[in-house]
């Protein structure tokens, strides 16, 4: 067992990786790095609950005030990684040496920032506390015009933010429909109709040509030559992993670090998990990232068993499943969307709500569920992770 073990990255992978070492009965030395200087966080309730003010900071918290403490774990955060060395086994942190005999890399993912977009003040992406506070700051301190670039949840999910405030708000997507990289554009659309119900202008389609201001913006020009009032500007057009830092160090990089079904890394003792890792999917083999909460926390706590008995090391199996909430209904997604097979369980994209299966001709792979309890959604997300077959499922219902 490993004497002396380093977790990098204090979001929700690493924390529930601190968690299951100490709920294990790891006793040796563990020390947790962290980018941020905030106390570690749940990022999920940012573009949501805490940018509406339904939630406090205090409500987000992972661990209360001095949790780590009880933990024995030695807690650094606003401390940037720079390097990883294989051969010493260490890391540097700051300048200094960190040594590890047990390594788990959650150092999750960063947002893209467009070239040339960030010049102006009033632009700001939405990925940390510190970025929730500009935002809900611009929002309460009376910037009537919004436009929110990218019709992913996250942005998605800032729009709808943006009205509860009463917000003048436009979303804008370059591809055809929003949630596009999620789901085809028939199960989006009822997403589209909520989001226009309830005031926001969706324009699909197109793109962002430039954004226009002296020292602060005030217009955005799409590529079809309009030109939209903006006053906050919030851009939403995905993330990659953290890992530059591991540049050079040996590991085997794409897209995320690549691991092995149990999430060890080329490696010997060292895991990576969350947004940050890449690995093979558990039936087809094909390599995944995911960028999600639930995959987070799984794979935070599967590594780090992992890592205390490798000899006895499990794969890590579980599913893939994200939520949305939007004007008071959720969107929820198991599995893949993009699959040969579509079947719907109850209601359909025409109407209020529909829970949808999906398969690939011999099993369900996905399950989206819109206005459906969670309750509800589990019927068809113990489907995926039961390995049912897609013609037993669908004759089951009809």
């Amino acid at each position: 067992m490993p004497s002396n073990i380093v977790v990098v990255g204090a979001s929700v992978a690493g924390v529930e990786a601190v968690l299951a070492l100490r709920g294990a009965g790891y006793d040796g030395r563990l020390t947790l790095v962290g980018a941020d200087r905030a106390l570690p966080y749940n990022p999920t309730p940012l573009s949501k609950e805490l940018l509406t003010g339904d939630m406090d900071e205090d409500d987000i918290r992972l661990l209360p005030e001095g949790g780590f403490e009880e933990l024995d774990v030695d807690l650094r955060l606003g401390t940037s990684v720079q390097a990883l060395d294989l051969a010493e086994r260490k890391v540097d942190v700051g300048g200094s040496g960190l040594p590890y005999d047990g390594l788990i890399i959650a150092t999750g993912s960063r947002a893209v920032r467009p070239r040339d977009w960030f010049g102006l003040d009033g632009v700001h992406t939405l990925r940390t506390l510190d970025d929730a506070r500009r935002v809900r700051a611009a929002m309460t301190q009376g910037r009537p015009s919004v436009v929110v670039v990218g019709a992913g949840f996250i942005g998605c999910e800032i729009a709808a933010a943006a009205r509860h405030f009463g917000l003048d708000v436009t979303l804008v997507e370059a591809a055809a429909s929003p949630l596009l990289r999620a789901v085809p554009a028939e199960l989006a659309a009822p997403v589209v109709r909520v989001q226009e119900a309830n005031g926001v202008r969706v324009v699909c389609g197109v793109g962002v040509a430039r954004l226009l201001g002296s020292l602060r913006v005030d217009k955005v020009e799409l590529t079809d030559g309009t030109l939209l009032d903006a006053d906050l500007v919030v851009v939403g057009v995905g993330a990659v992993p953290a890992t530059g830092w591991l540049d050079g160090s040996g590991l085997s990089l794409d897209d995320g670090v690549i691991t092995d079904t149990t999430l060890r890394t080329t490696a010997p003792g060292v895991y990576a998990v969350g947004d940050a890792a890449r690995w093979p999917h558990p039936r087809t083999g094909d390599p995944l990232r995911v960028e999600h909460w639930t995959n987070a926390r799984e794979q935070g706590r599967q590594a780090a068993l992992n890592l205390l008995d490798p000899q006895v090391a499990q794969p890590y199996t579980g599913v893939p499943y994200v939520w949305s909430d939007q004007f008071g209904r959720r969107f929820q997604l198991a599995g893949t969307a993009h699959a040969k097979h579509l079947h719907f369980l109850d209601g359909g994209p025409a109407e209020e709500k529909y829970l949808a299966l999906l398969g690939d001709g011999e099993a369900v792979v996905g399950a989206v569920g819109f206005g459906v309890s969670p309750r509800e959604f589990n019927r068809a997300r113990r489907l995926i992770t039961q390995g049912a077959s897609w013609a037993e499922a669908v004759a089951r219902h009809e």
